[in-house]
């Protein structure tokens, strides 16, 4: 009531002032918000054209013997070995082997499969699936617990590295095993070590990282590896956490980041989004993830038969742009080579394989994915942990 009595008398007093006051507040209100849905939809326009979205239909059934782990693009994946025969296949990414089962089961003629991870407990899950699916079949299959910078030397002591292997996955997403193990220390949501270690046999901890290096390199981890603008304040209190002990669980380091987050920056969101990004910028230290992905894209490659494939689905920036860098320097190609022949090469792809929209030629191979592929959008209404993934291919001629 006492609001009412205080509007009212502010009108009878100065109505002048009050009318002209809200003619000159609601225009503005209503400007700003149209600037603002303005630039979301040239940033969402700017978003489709770097990218291709699929248009392939998103169907839960191929995937039921796991419910617990969904493969990102597995249709997608099929497309992109689906065009010539298959007869020797390396998963770089075992994980669960949905991907995997899935191109062995639709390649009656594959021969070779190798299937590598650093991970025991991925093995444990991917034994079964893949003796299931090998059932009867003539497949020499192999799996190692290693990580795929050694994809050559594995190829070689097999004996399949002479004529080269047809198609090559590399999956370099977080399997819903890992991250919902809050042993493993990868999620934001569950209380556990600062672990990280996608190889659990390795010594290196994202504790080691936090409570023990330079803070010249915490400040440059946080920078380069999570893109966070406000690293300089969390390197400081992470050093200073020092004095107190140290920070020895995630629940500790998320009680830094929400005290060190800004209260303006979208409340629990906004210190949430902070934590991601930190939590993702140790992973990469921990892993070596950057240098070894550019690295074992080079040997990938190699591995190759002519004529063969690799396809690699990316979950965030860093590693999409050192992949897409890294197929432009494998090729030595140029987006403005010309020519006749080129130009019939390209139609003859693009007809026989309607997913294809743009390539970039080289002297040694084609990138199939001149922009990246994204999933559909009803895969990412229902796998939201696919929304950011991005599937590029490239030909080794």
């Amino acid at each position: 009531m006492a609001l009412l009595s205080k509007v009212s008398s502010s009108l009878l007093l100065s109505p002048k002032r009050t009318i002209t006051n809200a003619f000159l507040r609601s225009p503005s209100r209503s400007s700003a918000t149209t600037v603002t849905k303005n630039k979301n939809a040239k940033a969402a326009l700017a978003k489709e054209k770097r990218r291709t979205r699929s248009d392939k239909q998103f169907a839960l059934n191929e995937m039921t013997t796991n419910s617990s782990h969904i493969p990102v693009m597995l249709a997608e994946v099929l497309d992109v070995f689906s065009a010539a025969p298959l007869t020797s296949f390396v998963d770089c990414t075992l994980g669960a082997a949905a991907h995997s089962a899935a191109v062995i089961r639709a390649h009656p003629e594959l021969s070779f499969f190798l299937g590598m991870d650093v991970d025991s407990a991925a093995h444990h899950l991917a034994q079964p699936r893949l003796d299931a699916v090998l059932s009867g079949a003539e497949v020499k299959a192999v799996t190692v617990l290693r990580n795929f910078r050694h994809v050559k030397s594995v190829l070689r002591e097999s004996g399949e590295m002479q004529l080269g292997v047809d198609g090559i996955l590399m999956d370099l997403g977080m399997s819903s095993m890992q991250v919902d193990d809050p042993a493993r220390g990868f999620s934001v949501l569950n209380d556990g070590p600062l672990d990280m270690r996608m190889d659990p046999q390795a010594s290196l901890k994202a504790e080691d990282i936090l409570n023990s290096w330079p803070d010249s390199e915490v400040g440059r981890i946080l920078r380069e590896y999570g893109e966070e603008s406000n690293w300089r304040t969390l390197q400081k209190k992470i050093v200073d956490a020092r004095l107190h002990g140290g920070l020895h669980s995630t629940s500790d380091l998320l009680d830094l980041v929400r005290r060190v987050t800004p209260p303006m920056r979208g409340g629990r969101q906004g210190w949430i989004k902070t934590a991601t990004r930190v939590f993702q910028a140790l992973r990469i230290a921990v892993n070596d993830e950057l240098k070894t992905l550019e690295d074992s894209l080079y040997s990938c490659f190699d591995c190759l038969a002519p004529g063969g494939r690799l396809a690699v689905i990316s979950f965030h920036s860093l590693e999409d742009r050192i992949v897409k860098q890294t197929f432009l320097d494998i090729i030595k190609g140029s987006e403005d080579v010309d020519g006749r022949d080129l130009k019939k090469t390209s139609d003859e792809i693009k007809e026989k394989e309607t997913w294809i929209k743009q390539v970039i030629h080289g002297s040694n191979g084609i990138i199939l994915t001149k922009r990246p592929i994204t999933p559909s959008g009803e895969e990412e209404k229902l796998n939201r942990r696919s929304r950011s993934a991005k599937l590029r291919v490239i030909q080794k001629h």
